[in-house]
């Protein structure tokens, strides 16, 4: 678990000095190359720190084990950092789609620096990759909030995007400038999209949604390949972060003994622990097979 959390540390480290050096560089290239653009874009990387921040203070709670307080562990932190991440991400695609709209009526009157178009196309490049090498050690270490901060570096990518083809634009005719605030508009739908997509699950989560019908049969078809069960029924789960707690009746022999029972209730539950699609604890009922079969 130490390793975990040093490992996300890191990658989240990475990602907030990057944003650091991009939002000084951007500032100077806006301030420089006259662009209101790009003063605006580097805010939006300024805007990401939040999320880095919220990352890295959030790792340390997240991480910590069960107690008597939080007897299923304390990932669902992690659910509500990442809600808090979604959040932040659909107010960014908001004020970016409400300041295209606006600004559709306000012609740019000043002509913009050949240094604005270097920066925004060296903020395009470096958040790419920063969101790429982010949600691959996201997914590594099983982490929704390191991978919704990722998709947080690909929306800066993307409202990097219009800056480029505005001021790309502007350097060739300036009575094209106004592509800037139609690109702003359509990157910030996408930016919502991405925003609802990160946070779908985290509502599933906290309703307490269960498991997709896929997981679900694999958990029975795991119990079931076990020696001396008969039969599975009332397959329970509920999502906490990234891992599933599950809880099952398993049907066996009605004529066994106890110790016979308990052994076979090991086993299934040792094999969902292994094998099973996340499963971080599972309890089980056992139920004698031929009362179960009447009660039907």
């Amino acid at each position: 678990m130490t390793n975990i959390i040093r490992r996300s540390k890191m990658v989240t480290w990475v990602g907030f000095w990057v944003n650091i050096v991009l939002s000084l560089f951007k500032y100077i290239a806006g301030f420089v190359g006259h662009s209101q653009t790009m003063i605006a874009d580097a805010t939006h990387s300024l805007s990401d720190l939040i999320t880095d921040v919220a990352v890295l203070l959030g790792i340390n709670y997240w991480s910590k084990p069960a107690d008597a307080t939080h007897p299923y562990g304390h990932k669902r932190i992690e659910t509500l950092v990442t809600g808090l991440i979604a959040f932040l991400l659909g107010v960014v695609g908001i004020g970016i789609g409400y300041e295209g709209l606006i600004s559709l009526r306000e012609p740019d009157t000043s002509q913009v620096g050949g240094i604005a178009l270097i920066m925004a196309l060296v903020s395009i490049v470096s958040k790419e990759i920063l969101y790429r090498w982010t949600v691959i050690q996201g997914k590594k270490l099983e982490s929704p909030a390191i991978i919704a901060n990722a998709w947080h570096h690909r929306s800066d990518a993307l409202s990097s995007l219009p800056a480029f083809i505005a001021i790309g634009l502007s350097l060739i005719d300036k009575r094209l400038s106004y592509f800037d605030h139609i690109g702003a508009v359509v990157v910030s739908l996408f930016i919502l999209k991405t925003s609802w997509d990160l946070l779908l699950p985290v509502l599933q989560e906290l309703s307490d949604k269960g498991a997709s019908d896929n997981d679900v049969m694999m958990i029975i078809k795991i119990a079931e390949s076990i020696e001396g069960v008969r039969e599975v029924h009332a397959v329970r789960t509920r999502k906490h972060g990234h891992a599933m707690f599950v809880d099952l009746h398993v049907l066996v022999d009605g004529d066994l003994s106890v110790t016979m029972g308990h052994a076979i209730a090991g086993e299934v539950k040792h094999k969902l622990l292994e094998y099973g699609p996340s499963v971080q604890d599972v309890i089980i009922h056992i139920e004698p097979y031929e009362t179960a079969s009447r009660n039907k």
